[in-house]
């Protein structure tokens, strides 16, 4: 039988997972997916985690998925590393230790997702498990680049920097940018944008991130569904004196309150579209700052690359969002960024080219596989060899 890898998302009350298989040729094949919910909830399947893995185990071995030694290694989401991972690390109880040393910095992600690696640990003590780190991807960012101009004791003493997210998406674009365009990823140069619910773009030199939009919490950057974007911090000193906000309160308006959702009432930006068609003033506004976000990091990011191979559209609304790319590409042509309006709107299915034959930039559009990326880096770092 080949080798069988388990990646797991482990979050506060749900396992999500998907079951590969690499076959002979090094491809990477979905051989089943699924999730467990509702954990430690009142009539939940699962009271913890670790019921919630012998669950999701029970299941795989009645569907034969999961026979005796089948597994060689188990990747897992953690969402922060501090500056402890530049890459996937095998876990072992100091890999632990510096998980949880992150978790000040993840305080929401950290905590679920160690509990995941425990209830597996506990599960298959001998199997070699991987931890594959959200901001290990931008771990390569220069000092000019993560750090923020304020007192240096902010940064030594509570490691208040840039760190990025969205790293396991960004490398997975890479990788599948690379192959597409058969180029070795030390020579490749993209701007690549993740817009989904959450959203942020990267910069990437030689495959390596170079700049990215998300800073030290994923707040920052581009507008999101829920979330601000940039913001002036001084207008959140001003907004919580006057409106008697208290530190709870600002972190909910800026998180779950803000973003498309504050400006036009809806996060979801199938239903931004539909009311911007249908005239409606707030959605338009919204789109409008949405997009005019997502062009200053375009700009941004083609002044900091010497040359650009292309520009990738991958997540939820990058691959979808037939419009919004419209809008992002629109008289970019002085960038040489031209959109071909036929191609864009071509049904989709895997890599889709979509800029015009006069165009110097190819633009793209790439659909994320952040579970084959964390399989991939966990088996290269079982095997110690990469695919």
């Amino acid at each position: 039988m080949d080798p069988r890898i388990l990646v797991l998302n482990s979050g506060s009350s749900s396992v999500k997972y998907r079951l590969f298989e690499r076959q002979p040729s090094g491809h990477l094949m979905v051989l089943i997916s699924g999730r467990v919910e509702r954990i430690g909830e009142e009539g939940a399947q699962a009271r913890d985690h670790q019921a919630a893995i012998d669950l999701l185990v029970a299941e795989l071995e009645r569907g034969g998925y999961l026979p005796p030694q089948g597994l060689i290694t188990i990747g897992h989401r953690v969402v922060h590393g501090g500056e402890a991972f530049h890459q996937a690390a095998r876990i072992t109880p100091k890999v632990l230790e510096a998980i949880n040393a992150a978790t000040p910095l993840a305080p929401l992600h950290n905590p679920p997702n160690l509990l995941g690696i425990n209830a597996c640990l506990k599960r298959w003590p001998e199997l070699p498990q991987v931890a594959v780190f959200d901001t290990a991807f931008h771990q390569t960012l220069s000092a000019s680049a993560f750090r923020y101009a304020i007192p240096d004791e902010a940064y030594r003493r509570y490691g208040i920097r840039r760190y990025g997210f969205h790293g396991t998406s960004f490398a997975s674009v890479t990788h599948q940018v690379a192959a597409f365009l058969d180029r070795p990823k030390e020579r490749l140069n993209l701007i690549v944008l993740h817009l989904g619910n959450g959203a942020s773009a990267c910069a990437i030199q030689g495959g390596r991130s170079i700049d990215t939009s998300m800073g030290m919490t994923p707040l920052a950057g581009l507008v999101m569904g829920t979330r601000s974007g940039d913001l002036d911090p001084g207008s959140i000193f001003y907004w919580m004196e006057h409106a008697h906000l208290s530190l709870k309160e600002m972190d909910h308006l800026l998180n779950q309150a803000s973003g498309l959702k504050g400006i036009a009432g809806t996060n979801d930006m199938r239903d931004i579209l539909l009311r911007t068609g249908e005239g409606d003033v707030a959605a338009h506004l919204a789109l409008d700052i949405y997009v005019h976000r997502l062009r200053h990091y375009i700009g941004a990011y083609r002044a900091a690359l010497p040359e650009l191979d292309a520009l990738v559209f991958t997540g939820g609304v990058g691959e979808h969002a037939v419009s919004v790319r419209s809008m992002a590409c629109r008289e970019l042509d002085h960038l040489g960024i031209v959109l071909d309006e036929a191609r864009n709107k071509s049904p989709r299915g895997g890599i889709l080219n979509i800029h015009a034959a006069s165009s110097d930039v190819p633009i793209m559009v790439v659909p994320t596989d952040e579970e084959g990326e964390i399989a991939r880096q966990a088996l290269n770092e079982v095997l110690g060899s990469s695919i």
